[in-house]
């Protein structure tokens, strides 16, 4: 039998579980647990690009089909109120008239007569150079913000009596934006081409349009790169009342 007394890992006496060899044990234990978990969660797909993830688009189009929900019940809303407006309130002739008239100007109400439709679109895919310009760039192939406005604008200065872009009749308090390649109008969200009607002389309102500086830049586009321009001209046309919210919300300053 030996006499020696022994190190702590020797012969001598059991070897002790230091507190960092625990604590070694313990990272590992639960790295391993966290593979584990990774991947049964993920089962086989990459989780950082998994397509599931929500896009910025994702939500936008989201929030456009709760916007559509919306619109259809304020919209239900609104002829409740015209029905019980339409009752005999004790307004004189002229007062009944006058609201009319407001109404119209609000866009709130139908308006139908002569007009035209302008229709937006982006350059075929592959899209080449017309001779004599340059190569395009990607900018140059898609409907711009600016495109859509300097239509709107052109045909408020033609005389317009109404606008509608797409299935929204404009009011004073729409905005025309577009994020990427999709346009956003009042809460709901809409892709190429782009159609905007309005009702009015369908003279001033051509003139108009071909008077506009920045509609006669966008035919350049046209012509180098086939960005696509389209005007028809009906003989009656009827764009329904803005059927949304008239409230005008601002912003207010902190403090």
């Amino acid at each position: 039998m030996s006499n020696s007394i022994g190190t702590p890992e020797g012969p001598g006496r059991p070897a002790r579980w230091r507190p960092v060899r625990l604590l070694t044990l313990a990272v590992f234990a639960l790295a391993g647990l966290i593979f584990f978990t990774s991947f049964d969660t993920a089962k086989g797909t990459n989780l950082r690009t998994d397509a599931s993830l929500l896009r910025l688009s994702d939500l936008i189009e989201e929030r456009g089909h709760k916007n559509d929900g919306l619109d259809e019940t304020t919209a239900a809303l609104r002829e409740e109120v015209d029905a019980l407006v339409t009752r005999d309130d004790g307004s004189t002739r002229a007062e009944t008239e006058e609201l009319a008239a407001l109404e119209a100007k609000a866009g709130t109400a139908e308006v139908a007569g002569s007009g035209l439709t302008v229709t937006l679109n982006d350059a075929p895919p592959n899209a080449q150079a017309a001779p004599g310009y340059p190569d395009p760039q990607a900018n140059d192939l898609v409907i711009h913000q600016q495109d859509l406005q300097a239509v709107v604008n052109a045909l408020w200065q033609g005389g317009a009596q109404g606008i509608r872009v797409m299935d929204q009749r404009l009011v004073s308090t729409s905005a025309v934006r577009c994020v990427g390649n999709t346009l956003i109008l009042q809460g709901r969200v809409y892709s190429p081409p782009y159609k905007i009607t309005a009702v009015g002389d369908r003279g001033k309102l051509n003139k108009a349009l071909a008077g506009s500086p920045a509609l006669r830049n966008y035919q350049l586009y046209v012509k180098a790169y086939g960005l696509g321009w389209k005007v028809d001209e009906h003989k009656t046309v009827t764009l329904p009342g803005y059927s949304g919210t008239v409230d005008l919300h601002q912003a207010k300053p902190l403090g």
